[in-house]
């Protein structure tokens, strides 16, 4: 596949899992987009929104309080996007409708691994378009509470930084930083579980929230122990899955970023802050065409272009990228 072209789904393909927070069973359909059609969300059922789309973009984000949430003028239209939207940028696809049967995205087993699964069965073809990327100019910061969250220049493509910090002695202080290739992000970050504190799920379902969620799609800690029978994943399976979900929320940019993004105990209401600070600034980026740097170099080296190939998100016209 040639490097610096945009890239859609070959084919279509469905998961069904349950929602996060309804505990209702989703089909989720991902397939192939036109050129420079974006991610675009389809929601194919339910009373007053079937047939509303939205296109992924960071003016769509109307909630980020238990996950990223996207919608219009009209209301909520979908929950929890930031997982699938992480699969498709991370393996580097730019261009896919995704229709999704109710109001949130299936969790599944509460990482982005199903999702990167279904891409492989649809697989990935090149389109005629050149890919762009939005190119980091200056330091963009911001806070939220104690949470601190910045996107600065990278010279080689895309670099995600993140530290957290729990009370819960067995998740603690962990840090992580990892540049986003396709074959980082399947083998360092897709499998990932969002995960709490059994305290703080009891908490969340008498809140009427987390109705779905179980062993089978969280990763759980007690005082003392992991309550899920498989355990870690990642021996800092938290922090990765957190960088994972910056993943995701990043690609709101709607198009890949060249820069670094750095996170200290955020979430996705940091994620959301920082990046509109960065659209809000024009002089802090550019829209470029040119590949990062260490692709040009591995090109020159007759390396595997495309396995170092950043993942992306295809233009999103408008606010977002103008």
């Amino acid at each position: 596949m040639k490097s610096g072209r945009q890239t859609t789904l070959r084919s279509h393909v469905t998961v069904t899992g349950v929602g996060v927070h309804s505990g209702s069973t989703v089909n989720l359909s991902m397939g192939p987009a036109d050129v420079d059609a974006g991610f675009i969300f389809v929601r194919t059922h339910g009373d007053g929104v079937e047939g509303r789309e939205i296109r992924a973009g960071v003016g769509a984000v109307v909630a980020t309080d238990f996950a990223t949430v996207l919608g219009d003028r009209d209301g909520a239209l979908v929950s929890t996007a930031e997982h699938v939207l992480a699969a498709l940028r991370g393996m580097g696809v730019d261009n896919a409708t995704i229709e999704v049967d109710g109001p949130e995205v299936p969790i599944m087993d509460g990482s982005a691994a199903p999702f990167v699964a279904a891409i492989d069965r649809a697989g990935i073809a090149q389109q005629a378009a050149p890919r762009r990327f939005i190119e980091i100019l200056k330091p963009v910061q911001a806070t939220v509470g104690d949470a601190f969250g910045e996107l600065r220049p990278h010279a080689d493509g895309f670099r995600v930084e993140v530290e957290i910090d729990f009370e819960n002695a067995l998740i603690g202080r962990q840090s992580c930083g990892l540049d986003v290739t396709p074959e980082m992000f399947r083998r360092d970050v897709a499998r990932a579980r969002t995960f709490g504190c059994m305290s703080d799920v009891e908490r969340l379902w008498k809140a009427g929230y987390a109705r779905g969620a179980s062993l089978d799609n969280s990763l759980v800690f007690d005082h003392d122990r992991v309550l899920n029978p498989e355990g870690l994943r990642y021996a800092n399976e938290c922090v990765r899955h957190k960088m994972l979900d910056a993943i995701g929320d990043l690609a709101l940019a709607g198009l890949p970023l060249r820069g670094l993004y750095r996170s200290v105990r955020g979430g996705h209401k940091l994620n959301h802050t920082v990046l509109s600070a960065l659209m809000a600034d024009r002089s802090a980026w550019r829209v470029v065409e040119d590949e990062p740097a260490r692709i040009r170099r591995q090109a020159r080296g007759h390396a595997d272009v495309v396995g170092g190939m950043l993942g992306g998100m295809v233009p999103v016209y408008g606010p977002d990228v103008s």
